[in-house]
């Protein structure tokens, strides 16, 4: 672990192994509720300290994209080793993950250096008065991240706190926090004051609730299942903090009468085959008109017969394992439930057969037609490659089948008219919607959703202002004014 600028080890480690083979990569250190008391208690000492908050943004810009400018330049050893942690096809890990999270860096320590910390504030009328608003670091700031896209999902909480001066505790998962304790070496490397950032590594249960608990943690930015959220959101109401969640999804992907067939089964398959459906944005609900449905999904089980299943370090392999055995059972158990409330198998199922199968974590890309809205595989986030085909008559019909659902992160459209994808769009009920596309992250864009998908956005150009607090200050100018003093009071 990296807490107060120190490396600390444990005697109690983990084994982090590889769900493509279950071999041992790498060990880490268990962390405690201890450590998790230690690393807060480091974070607020440096931002007390006030060295890190009151470094002038240009300079903290600089540090920061130093450390994007060094993951560049060690990203393809790096992206082996994060394809090895988390199960991702080395195809997927070098462009996505690490492309994805180096340009989240580089646009935050942008963000940084233009972002306006102070503003000049409005005349106050009928008296004569204005003043100034400030855009202040809020303190310590907690980062729980999941396994399934650490870096990216990490960089998105970090670089806009440290940015905006706050220091950081992090949290990976236990499983995945590799990328993280290396990013630690690299802040530490670009000089970054001891305490302003760090690793604890332990099972959320424990360490992850005692920063969510934690009286001096005045900020949390968690990304991972509503459930957990929840709970997150639940311990965090004990000191009101501020709270960041990005949650669960179940994404309805609606194709149109006109839209592009080929462009459609290959764009809908990456929706929920992407990472093997291990995202909380993926396209998990197809909708189909009725006249398209038996055409469509006869070419969509043509198209995953071409797909290459195995070993994720191979550049021509399409799709790798699950994170996990229990993530594997479970998405097994829901496969199982889907038959027992009879939707149809149009492919896949279960675990593929074959010597290079005997180990590791493996689930068949699996497509069920005959599926209704009110189904438990159309209505629970599997987290998996498991897609539920339901049929739609009307356009009308298809928006309330999307909406009908507790989640609202992501939904798609396939259809040659724009004006119509645009009219869909406005109707569904979800942070973010793609048309003719799916898996669009752009860091000039916001990412999050609606209902239970989560709270607040992260990225884009405003994403400092979740770590920050306005605070205004009014100055009277109907006495004496210094001349000087007023002039610069307009010019900030």
């Amino acid at each position: 672990m990296f807490l107060g600028g120190k490396w600390i080890d444990t005697a109690d480690r983990y084994e982090i192994r590889s769900p493509a083979s279950e071999e041992v990569i790498a060990t880490a250190a268990r962390g405690s509720v201890a450590d998790a008391d230690a690393a807060v208690a480091a974070a607020v000492a440096a931002h007390r300290d006030g060295a890190w908050r009151t470094t002038l943004p240009a300079r903290r810009a600089e540090i920061l994209r130093s450390v994007a400018d060094r993951f560049a330049e060690r990203s393809y050893d790096l992206a082996a080793i994060h394809a090895q942690e988390i199960g991702a096809t080395i195809r997927a890990a070098e462009p996505f993950h690490f492309g994805a999270a180096l340009g989240y860096m580089n646009y935050f320590a942008d963000a940084t250096a233009s972002y306006k910390f102070q503003r000049g504030g409005p005349m106050i009328s009928p008296v004569l008065a204005t003043g100034i608003i400030r855009r202040e670091p809020i303190g310590v700031c907690a980062a729980i991240v999941p396994w399934n896209i650490p870096l990216p999902l990490a960089v998105w909480k970090i670089f806009p706190a440290l940015g905006a001066g706050n220091t950081v505790v992090v949290k990976p998962d236990e499983t995945a926090p590799l990328m993280l304790l290396e990013l630690a070496r690299e802040l530490e490397a670009a000089g970054l004051p001891a305490g302003v950032f760090n690793v604890v590594t332990g099972d959320g249960e424990t360490v992850g609730a005692r920063l969510a608990d934690h009286p001096d943690v005045r900020k949390i930015g968690f990304t991972g299942s509503t459930a957990v959220g929840k709970e997150v959101m639940r311990r965090a109401a004990g000191n009101v903090k501020n709270v960041t969640l990005e949650l669960g999804g179940k994404g309805a992907n609606i194709v149109c009468t006109d839209a592009d067939i080929d462009t459609a089964v290959d764009g809908s398959l990456f929706a929920f085959l992407t990472h093997s459906g291990q995202g909380c944005e993926s396209g998990t609900r197809l909708l189909l008109p009725e006249s398209l449905h038996d055409d469509f999904v006869e070419r969509m089980v043509r198209r995953v017969a071409t797909l290459k299943f195995g070993d994720p370090m191979d550049y021509d392999t399409d799709l790798g394992p699950v994170h996990s055995a229990e993530h594997r059972d479970r998405i097994l158990a829901y496969i199982q439930q889907g038959l027992d409330e009879g939707a149809t198998l149009a492919c896949g199922g279960g675990s593929p057969n074959g010597p290079l199968f005997d180990k590791g974590f493996w689930v068949e890309p699996t497509i069920f037609t005959d599926v209704t809205n009110d189904m438990t595989i159309a209505r629970e986030e599997i987290f998996g490659p498991v897609l539920s085909v339901i049929k739609y008559r009307t356009i009308d019909e298809a928006v309330a089948i999307a909406n009908d659902t507790e989640y609202g992160l992501s939904a798609g459209v396939w259809t040659r008219d724009i004006q119509q994808g645009l009219d869909i769009a406005e109707a569904l009920e979800a942070g973010m919607v793609w048309v003719n596309d799916w898996h669009v992250v752009y860091p000039g864009y916001p990412f999050g959703g609606m209902k239970q998908s989560g709270i607040g956005r992260e990225g884009a150009e405003d994403a400092l202002d979740a770590y920050t607090e306005p605070k205004m200050v009014t100055v009277d100018l109907s006495g004496g004014v210094d001349g000087k003093a007023y002039g610069m009071l307009f010019s900030s």
